[in-house]
């Protein structure tokens, strides 16, 4: 006769013996939240499809036509309004600063035939600097960078790209840095800056295009305007953080010699911040990166816009040769921008090359350099790349490829999209879509309420009365379910993965870099695999949100699982606590923090990409933002539906970051919930 061995008991993190007994209701504040859900499923069963405020194919609302008349309107003025005559001498600026950029790297120089500076030496002159920013190893990382660009045949596309990925930068670094410094050192100033920087951070990317498009034309300056507007929060963040960890004691000692605020800003506080604005800089120059490629849609210059032409057509073979090396660009900024925020501390050390082998290296290299730019300019070898047929090799033998992978995944993928689709993607889409206005507008702002307090519920109802107003109600909810779906997707891999890594080294040492490589990545590059496995639909576009999203909620919850008392971990083994117990009781409910965190980052930037799903026939808001793009007469409901997008994504965030400040404990979701004592 077989035994059943004993329950064990549900552990409890120890606490100080002094501190009063805490009893806690994990589900106390979630409770609510399902009596809300329970309630509108009950009344959605007699009322769907009623109320839902469709707005079908391409009827427009007046507020659109007014959207679209004022585009129009702005456009005829561009020779009179005030406005429009500043953006268009920015966008005239821009236009002729990259125009001479490519001249001088990318493109003929009328009326010579090839760029000022050919292939040979623009590879000359960026080895040169990957060194003298950094180490050798960067240094031969950019070399083969920059030769893969033009053995692939992308040569002028990649110099497209990391020109208005530098011009962005660099502004980025003129604006960025001093409101940085400004947000750091004044907490007035910070409380005007964080609010404007959670705007632009909360915006999909997509979304900056079209009024950018308006003020400053399609091409090159609208390409530069948006990158700039996207890549510069992260900078003055970080730079802002850096001044105010400077140390207390620093700024005792600067105020105890007699500098003055500005002299103890040059001197101390800008010198120590240093590592931190060049952390700062790396996250610029992918965000810059990213957005430059999503530029293609603006008529901007680079690889993103052969990536877009493979796209269109569903020609995966021809976008994932410039989409490979869109990763290896970013692989290359990401390396060299981290490496030089390294340097000196490698220097101080003792690291790196030997001082007289440092000094002949850089006085042998930049003798090259000069060498090989004038060979450049005479040779025309040393100008253009030949055309070697590399790239379109290598696309036809990946589409044949992609092919018969994807006939021979096709028994697997075909049941997971199905499944998925038919068991979690629609219901969810009924429940929201198929509800009346009114009955969904209740039960997201009660559940609002329930969460985060009154300092949720007010964004809240400002949001849903801004999503009535502009008209796209229900592909508004078409998008959340979309989102919500990919969502929960992303925290079941991220908790899984996330505790295998913070409980097993090896494999936090396996998956880690994948993680740091998944994040380099631009968003539009992951349409590429996922229109590949599963053509396109709704599910592709969660999908590639899902791998989007998923490396920043894993690390999170590694490093909130991982951070969990040693002590903790220790007494809940002397229990005899199974692995699934301490997983379940101990570890996740103690990471909670962590875990809101991740769905809160998880959320933002699945929705991200919605209007990129777009593309793949995801629908909801993202279609109406891309069709806004394609057909001008469809400018207002594109923009109506951008604008719907960014409520969307503040609603979600708001409602997060207050559950997440009122500390509604987590482990109900994962543990059953324990009686009172």
């Amino acid at each position: 006769m077989s035994t059943q061995a004993p329950e064990r008991p549900p552990i409890r993190a120890p606490r100080d013996a002094d501190a009063p007994p805490v009893i806690k209701e994990p589900m106390a504040r979630w409770k609510p939240v399902v009596v809300i859900l329970l309630v509108w499923f009950l009344i959605w069963l007699f009322t769907k499809g009623n109320n839902t405020l469709v707005l079908p194919g391409r009827e427009r609302t007046p507020l659109m036509d007014d959207l679209g008349a004022f585009r129009d309107q702005m456009i005829a003025g561009r020779s009179t309004n005030p406005v429009m005559i500043l953006t268009g001498n920015v966008a005239e600026s821009l236009r002729d600063l990259v125009t001479s950029l490519q001249r001088l790297i990318s493109i003929p120089a009328d009326p010579r035939p090839v760029p000022y500076i050919g292939w040979l030496g623009v590879t000359a002159i960026a080895t040169y600097l990957g060194y003298l920013v950094a180490n050798w190893r960067i240094s031969l990382l950019v070399l083969g960078t920059f030769l893969s660009f033009g053995a692939f045949g992308y040569w002028s596309d990649s110099m497209d790209t990391l020109i208005v990925v530098g011009i962005a930068v660099f502004l980025s670094l003129l604006v960025g840095v001093p409101l940085g410094v400004l947000a750091g050192t004044s907490a007035r100033a910070n409380k005007v800056i964080e609010p404007v920087l959670d705007f632009l951070q909360t915006m999909p990317t997509f979304v900056y295009l079209l009024p950018i498009v308006l003020f400053f034309g399609i091409g090159a300056s609208s390409a530069v305007v948006c990158t700039l507007l996207y890549a510069v929060p992260p900078l003055i963040r970080i730079a802002a953080h850096g001044i105010r960890t400077v140390p207390p004691t620093m700024i005792e000692v600067a105020d105890s010699i007699g500098l003055t605020r500005w002299q103890r800003l040059i001197r101390v506080q800008l010198p120590l911040a240093k590592r931190t604005i060049i952390v700062g800089l790396n996250q610029t120059t992918l965000a810059a990166l990213s957005m430059a490629t999503i530029a293609s849609f603006v008529d901007g210059p680079g690889l993103g816009q052969p990536v877009l032409d493979a796209l269109r057509i569903n020609d995966t073979g021809a976008a994932l040769v410039p989409g490979l090396l869109i990763v290896a660009m970013a692989i290359m900024l990401d390396r060299t921008t981290t490496a030089a925020s390294e340097r000196a501390d490698v220097v101080a050390r003792g690291g790196g090359l030997p001082t007289m082998v440092h000094r002949a290296i850089l006085v042998v290299g930049g003798l090259l350099t000069i060498g090989a730019v004038v060979l450049s300019r005479q040779m025309f070898w040393a100008a253009e790349w030949p055309d070697l047929g590399w790239g379109r090799a290598i696309a036809r033998e990946a589409d044949a490829v992609i092919t018969s992978i994807t006939d021979a995944l096709s028994p697997f993928t075909g049941p997971i999209k199905d499944g998925i689709t038919y068991a979690l993607l629609n219901p969810l889409q009924a429940f929201l879509a198929e509800s009346p206005w009114w009955l969904a507008a209740g039960a997201i702002a009660l559940i609002a309420l329930v969460l985060g307090g009154v300092r949720a519920l007010i964004p809240t109802v400002i949001c849903l009365a801004g999503m009535l107003f502009f008209g796209l109600w229900n592909n508004a909810m078409i998008t959340l379910a979309m989102t919500l779906v990919a969502t929960i997707l992303c925290m079941v891999l991220a908790v899984v993965v996330g505790v295998a890594m913070a409980r097993n080294r090896r494999v936090d040492l396996a998956i880690r870099p994948i993680l740091d490589a998944g994040q380099t990545i631009p968003a539009f590059v992951y349409l590429i695999p996922c229109l590949a496995l599963f053509g396109p639909s709704r599910f592709t576009g969660i999908v590639a949100a899902l791998a989007y999203a998923a490396p920043v909620s894993i690390k999170l919850v590694a490093d909130g699982v991982k951070g969990v008392s040693p002590t903790t971990m220790e007494a809940a083994r002397s229990t005899g606590a199974s692995t699934m117990q301490q997983i379940r009781q101990v570890q996740l409910p103690m990471a909670k923090t962590s875990l809101l965190l991740a769905t809160n980052q998880g959320l933002l930037f699945v929705l991200a990409m919605a209007v990129i799903s777009g593309l793949v026939g995801a629908g909801g808001l993202g279609y109406d933002v891309v069709i806004g793009f394609s057909r001008s007469e469809e400018w207002g409901k594109g923009f109506a539906a951008g604008a719907t997008i960014v409520l969307l994504g503040i609603m979600i965030d708001r409602i997060a970051r207050r559950a997440a400040d009122g500390a509604p404990d987590m482990a109900g979701l994962f543990s059953r919930p324990k009686r009172r004592s």
